[in-house]
């Protein structure tokens, strides 16, 4: 569960049509949440959530094989089983697709009860709308020897019939330098969308327990993946290096309670009013020490970069080590 949590907008930017080719990569990623998630993760996350994962990606038909310096993963889509591997102590545990689904409902449920306040239980929860805009920049660069290219895509989340301007919102912004289509790279982007709709079903976005969590308290931030996910599918291009910003657009009530300590903003500010005390001081603290937009408060930010790429793929890849044995 917790190095799913790296893939969760990797997935989005990845998903492509299925090939036949296996691949192997090297890929960095770093999640990076603000607020009382950023500092859980950053008290129990240790290195990996400072400095991000370095991590080996083997597909190899329905079976995919991620190793990093001391943990290991092996997912069978046949099996419907996850192997999670310690290469230290050579041994490994399953667990089954069924147990996954259990883990994420009920993480979720537990996220979306606590976040909920006593008016949204009567069923008057908002209905929102997601607008994006990619653009092409004309900036290029060499990132790990792929000439790339840059584009970047916004996607504002906002309550259905109000602009962000009215009632706040949510706006991702993600910032990727493409290089010329890797055909063998889509094998890893189907591979997790056919996990993902195993686990989850075809409208699943990845998540972890913490991801779930967010989704609970920013309700925009799955509508943004989803349009996300659906424009990633007819970008001409394979990203090399992404960073993503997910930032909650304040509403004006929001942004004038906060100019007043003692006063608190109401829900009724759509996702704008949602951030809640803790994260309001947070807001305000680093936005007085930056002097940067009021209006807005970032939820995360991600890093995504693949370090090479190659097509040599042999059946040990993506099998169980030799000489492992089960917990």
């Amino acid at each position: 569960m917790k190095r799913l949590l790296p893939c969760a907008i990797a997935l989005s930017i990845a998903a492509a049509v299925a090939l036949s080719a296996d691949v192997k990569t090297q890929q960095k990623s770093q999640v990076k949440f603000e607020g009382t998630l950023g500092t859980m993760m950053g008290l129990f996350g240790g290195k990996a959530a400072r400095e991000g994962v370095v991590e080996t990606v083997a597909v190899s038909g329905n079976r995919m094989m991620t190793t990093g310096e001391t943990t290991g993963e092996i997912v069978d889509l046949n099996e419907e089983k996850v192997y999670e591997l310690d290469l230290r102590s050579r041994t490994y545990k399953v667990t089954t697709f069924d147990e996954l689904r259990r883990r994420m409902q009920e993480a979720q449920a537990r996220a979306e009860k606590d976040a909920q306040k006593p008016q949204d239980r009567k069923g008057n929860e908002p209905q929102y709308e997601a607008d994006i805009d990619a653009k092409d920049t004309g900036q290029r660069r060499t990132i790990n020897n792929f000439d790339c290219r840059q584009v970047i895509t916004t996607i504002a989340v906002h309550e259905k019939g109000k602009t962000i301007d009215q009632a706040g919102g949510l706006v991702m912004t993600a910032d990727s330098w493409l290089t010329q289509p890797v055909a063998a790279m889509k094998e890893i982007g189907d591979f997790n969308r056919r996990y993902a709709e195993k686990l989850m079903g075809a409208s699943f976005i990845a998540s972890a327990e913490q991801m779930a969590a967010a989704m609970a308290m920013y309700p925009g931030l799955k509508e943004a993946m989803a349009k996300y996910q659906a424009n990633a599918v007819s970008v001409n291009g394979t990203p090399i290096l992404t960073s993503v910003k997910v930032e909650v657009a304040k509403s004006p009530e929001q942004v004038a309670a906060e100019q007043k300590p003692d006063e608190k903003p109401s829900v009724s500010g759509g996702i704008g009013g949602m951030l809640g005390g803790l994260g309001r001081r947070v807001a305000r603290k680093k936005d007085d020490q930056a002097g940067g937009d009021k209006t807005r408060a970032l939820i995360m930010t991600t890093n995504t970069e693949v370090m090479s790429i190659s097509t040599n793929v042999d059946s040990g890849a993506v099998a169980l080590p030799a000489g492992f044995k089960q917990k």
